[in-house]
């Protein structure tokens, strides 16, 4: 279970990262891998099971994204059990977030967690994406490996205001692709400490 040494571990690749976070901040994002293990037993949320890799491959690679950020609110497309949705939003808890996925056991998760973490930035829904229709469109849409690319284009426009920015981690699928909805900003390397897997953000502009 989570202990000292990976409080550790998770301010020593914020500060490889240049990210400052606060000590409750940071303390969150554990009790936060902490929920996530009691609940994954009997949920299935996540694949790993390694606390150290768990630091790495949900709590840093999501903040990875937050330098990237737009505007005041963000929606978290397939977030699964709210990655990187919940991290993003411990860290930026000026900014709102809506987290959103089909699958009620990971949202029930959500819900739970943000309640325990005492999280009132983060809206849960549980909604396909192309069904969900905001009463006030987002300035960012996150998404992690939640469907292709073209796919993604053609699915979140109607989130997104104009000019908003579609923020979305890929290992692959990184050349620019042309959209009547969307322009072709630019690709980020990511770089996560600990972890040798190659990550990218792609990013699109709402038009």
């Amino acid at each position: 279970m989570f202990n000292e040494s990976h409080l550790k571990q998770l301010e020593q690749g914020l500060e490889d990262m240049h990210i400052m976070l606060p000590l409750e901040a940071r303390e969150k994002l554990i009790e936060f891998l902490r929920m996530m293990v009691k609940w994954n037993r009997v949920y299935n949320l996540s694949a790993i099971k390694e606390p150290e890799e768990m630091v790495s491959l949900h709590l840093l690679d999501s903040l990875a994204v937050l330098p990237f950020l737009h505007g005041k609110s963000c929606i978290d497309v397939g977030t699964g059990a709210g990655l990187p949705g919940v991290p993003l939003a411990i860290a930026r808890t000026d900014m709102r977030f809506a987290l959103l996925d089909s699958n009620s056991k990971k949202t029930r998760f959500i819900q739970q967690a943000c309640i325990e973490l005492g999280l009132e930035n983060v809206l849960t829904l549980h909604e396909r994406v192309e069904e969900y229709r905001p009463e006030q469109k987002f300035d960012t849409v996150t998404a992690r490996a939640f469907t292709a690319m073209p796919d993604l284009l053609s699915k979140t426009r109607h989130l997104l205001t104009t000019g908003g920015k579609l923020l979305a981690m890929k290992s692959k699928e990184t050349a620019a692709l042309e959209s009547d909805n969307f322009q072709f900003a630019s690709v980020e390397s990511l770089v996560i400490p600990n972890l040798d897997a190659t990550r990218n953000l792609v990013i699109y502009t709402a038009v």
